[in-house]
């Protein structure tokens, strides 16, 4: 599955566009803007496009008001059909967020609902009662999502709710060809819904990809082959930034062997998972982390580390951001794309990825682990690449059995020699695949 080996460039249209950040009702065509974007993203090394919700809302894009739609604030479905089509003429696939637990207030049933109140045919189409009221006072109460009264709860066990959603999915195909979908919370997702909807994302196109949003647990509950093909890997997320803020590699080493070691407990071994050091949803890592220069390495760490490695729209320059001060700080608005030197590295990285079947798919085992650096080895069959982070200022010098004399660094193409051990240089990481 082309997944596997993907590296996914992560945009919030709404946020990169500039639009407001209220539905004004007044159509833009700011989706345009992304036809620029193409060729950056290209030559950065990603391989897919993760867009965050496009389709007509109230607010924020989570707050659906009609799923075939595309958001007048963002333009029509002529100007996502042009941006889609110049991605795939580029090579790059691309996925949609798919909003299905909740809608908006504005949605169109919900209206009729608000209109007849008992009377209406879509009132199963929510779990509601007229018995009870919201602080909206509509005269009947309704689920939501996490007490946020905005965002209504679908009845997804209605076979009418599961028409109109899948009718939506199997329009994204036609119009627009996409390959795949993000599963907002899918941790509240039920099971027989992703069944049905995996069941029918399976015939609708071959390798169509399902990526759930999940967040603790066990997440072999909502990746399986009757729900999503992967999930989001927010455990690894924490410790990737705790280890490298704390000093403490051993977090992230025990979080990824418990995920993908060779031992029988292990939870998720040979399974693909999304990896990720930031996202529309937290803090930006150039704010998160204590020490900027740890960027470099920590990056090499994402790319290094089993799963399919995300970069989130202007992290791959620095761009900075703090949850603490709003979703919009996460979600700037950018004309064009910047680059420097991290642009650079992030692109190095995605090439030794691509070049290495044992980085895509390969198997986990720890070698070294110290407070500040952490050597790992990934391996597919006869490819075996040596993944060593120095997350430290000063050089280390690490004495370790290689099981090989010399190897090359995928990301630089230099050659390595284990003999007398290996010299780490501060704020580093190689990719070392050995002879």
């Amino acid at each position: 599955m082309w997944y596997q080996n993907a590296v996914i460039y992560q945009i919030y249209p709404l946020g990169l566009c500039g639009a407001p950040l209220q539905n004004d009702g007044v159509q833009a065509h700011r989706l345009r803007r992304l036809l620029d974007w193409v060729e950056p993203i290209k030559e950065l090394g990603a391989t897919c496009v993760l867009f965050n919700p496009l389709f007509e809302s109230d607010a924020h894009g989570y707050d659906t008001r009609d799923f075939n739609k595309v958001d007048v604030r963002l333009g029509t479905g002529e100007d996502l059909k042009a941006v889609c089509e110049a991605l795939h003429a580029a090579g790059l696939k691309v996925m949609l967020d798919g909003v299905f637990n909740h809608v908006g207030r504005g949605f169109w049933a919900f209206r009729d609902v608000q209109e007849k109140k008992w009377d209406s045919p879509y009132k199963d189409w929510f779990h509601l009662s007229f018995d009870g009221n919201t602080n909206y006072n509509d005269g009947f109460w309704y689920e939501s999502w996490e007490g946020c009264n905005e965002l209504v709860k679908l009845n997804l066990h209605n076979t009418a709710v599961r028409e109109h959603l899948f009718d939506a999915i199997a329009g994204w195909v036609r119009d627009y060809d996409i390959d795949g979908l993000r599963l907002d919370v899918a941790y509240c997702l039920d099971q027989d819904f992703l069944a049905a909807l995996r069941n029918f994302t399976n015939q609708l196109k071959p390798d169509f990809v399902l990526v759930g949003e999940t967040l603790h647990g066990d997440y072999n509950r909502w990746m399986n082959d009757n729900a999503c093909h992967s999930v989001t890997n927010y455990e690894c997320y924490k410790g990737l930034y705790s280890s490298f803020n704390t000093g403490n590699m051993h977090e992230i080493a025990y979080s990824l062997n418990r995920q993908f070691g060779a031992e029988p407990w292990c939870l998720y071994t040979g399974k693909q998972l999304l990896s990720f050091v930031d996202n529309h949803d937290v803090t930006r890592i150039a704010s998160i982390l204590q020490d900027k220069q740890q960027l470099k390495p920590i990056y090499g760490l994402l790319f290094g580390m089993p799963g399919t490695p995300a970069v989130y729209y202007g992290s791959e320059w620095g761009l900075t951001g703090e949850k603490k001060d709003g979703d919009p700080a996460l979600r700037p608005a950018i004309e064009t794309p910047e680059h420097n030197d991290l642009t650079d590295w992030i692109t190095a990285l995605a090439g030794a990825r691509a070049a290495s079947p044992a980085l895509c798919t390969g198997s986990y085992r720890n070698i070294l682990v110290q407070p500040k650096q952490l050597i790992f080895e990934r391996r597919q069959g006869q490819d075996r690449v040596l993944v060593a982070i120095n997350a430290d200022s000063s050089p280390y010098h690490a004495d370790f059995n290689a099981e090989a004399g010399c190897a090359v660094d995928l990301i630089t193409g230099k050659p390595h020699d284990f003999g007398g051990g290996s010299d780490l240089p501060p704020y580093s990481c190689a990719f070392w695949k050995t002879e």
